[in-house]
């Protein structure tokens, strides 16, 4: 199984909006097919392990593969969408035993894919590295359960708890560029950024900063990740490095009219706009949307008042912290409003811990994907 989990790895940010699975076929103690998958090649791990054993084994294929244990990281699916069953597939090659890391979130599949290989005679185990099966697909969890996006907010601060240092002593709501965190930690996020179908953040962040917001892990993706802005009035600078580099992968949500002037330039430079009543984007309404658009998982990048709007609105799934070392002092707090907002934001569960470099990684659920609609 660990086998298995190490090729659905793979398919992180190539399988999406699907799940990534991974599958090993084993028989008489030696592995004989393996197979994971990957979106656009459609055929799932169970398809492309089964083909592959069969390949490799010339004339009565068959034999080879008939009486062999099946390990796959997710339920076999025992419905047809882009692909045929997968339970027909293994049961027509003669798979005595299949073991499943965990059972399949979607509610048309859950349990009775493992019901339907019980009813064909196959052996079945299940629950084998399950937590590690189920953290690997915790947006398409979210996603098909719900129609929204798992959302993880990332924070980069100090030990005090400051995200940026003040350019202005009196102001707490501008920060500057400098880097908190170490090397190894700013990797890891692009690692995360890879792993995300989306990366979120506000006209704040990115009159500060002037981010790209890009995937820059080296890692292959199968679509770009959707850079999206939460900019009320377009105030969003057309010689941003986000703008200028804009290739249909950014997505502005705005209550601005969307026949003026800078809505109309910024269309021309590669954005799309999405008009939104009120005075504000509303963050519930921009994951519905991104959710219906096939993002799985959203990452949120923002400042202060973008991460108490976040916290305090109930949209957070995973918190997550790169926590140098150091303090600040003056600076942005992690939450606009500071102490007094923390005390308003509900505890996490579930913590991990680690460390990237010199910094503390600290990690919490608000919610389980797998059982909190």
């Amino acid at each position: 199984m660990a086998q298995a989990l190490a090729l659905a790895r793979r398919g992180v940010g190539l399988a999406s909006p699907n799940p990534a699975v991974g599958c090993v076929i084993v028989k008489n103690g030696r592995v004989i097919g393996r197979g994971c998958h990957l979106y656009d090649k459609k055929d799932h791990a169970e398809v492309i392990a089964l083909r592959r054993a069969l390949r490799r084994a010339g004339r009565r294929a068959w034999r080879r593969v008939r009486g062999a244990t099946l390990y796959v990281t997710l339920e076999p699916c025992c419905i047809s969408g882009r692909t045929g069953p997968c339970t027909r597939a293994v049961i027509a090659a003669g798979i005595r035993r299949v073991v499943a890391a965990t059972r399949d979130p979607n509610p048309r599949v859950s349990g009775r894919g493992l019901a339907e290989l019980r009813r064909a005679g196959v052996e079945v185990t299940s629950g084998v590295l399950e937590d590690e099966a189920q953290q690997l697909i915790e947006p398409f969890a979210r996603w098909i359960r719900t129609g929204l996006p798992m959302v993880t907010l990332k924070v980069a601060m100090s030990w005090d708890g400051k995200i940026a240092r003040s350019r202005n002593p009196r102001s707490q709501n501008r920060g500057s560029v400098t880097w908190i965190t170490s090397p190894a930690s700013r990797a890891e996020v692009h690692r995360m950024r890879h792993a995300a179908d989306a990366v979120l953040t506000g006209i704040g962040t990115m009159l500060a900063d002037n981010p790209r917001l890009t995937d820059r892990s080296g890692l292959p993706r199968r679509r770009p990740l959707l850079r999206v802005i939460l900019d009320s009035r377009l105030r969003l600078p057309l010689r941003s490095k986000l703008v200028r580099s804009a290739r249909g992968d950014v997505l502005v949500f705005t209550c601005a009219h969307p026949e003026s002037p800078r809505a109309r330039e910024l269309r021309a430079a590669g954005v799309e706009l999405v008009h939104l009543h009120g005075k504000r984007p509303r963050l519930k309404e921009v994951l519905r949307e991104l959710g219906r658009r096939g993002m799985l998982s959203v990452l949120i990048e923002g400042g202060a008042k973008l991460n108490a709007a976040a916290l305090l609105g109930g949209v957070v799934d995973k918190f997550t912290a790169f926590i140098a070392p150091e303090a600040l002092g003056r600076g942005v707090h992690l939450v606009a409003g500071g102490v007094r907002t923390l005390k308003r934001i509900p505890a996490y569960s579930r913590e991990e811990r680690r460390t990237f470099g010199k910094d503390f990684y600290l990690a919490g659920y608000y919610r389980d994907v797998y059982r909190d609609h």
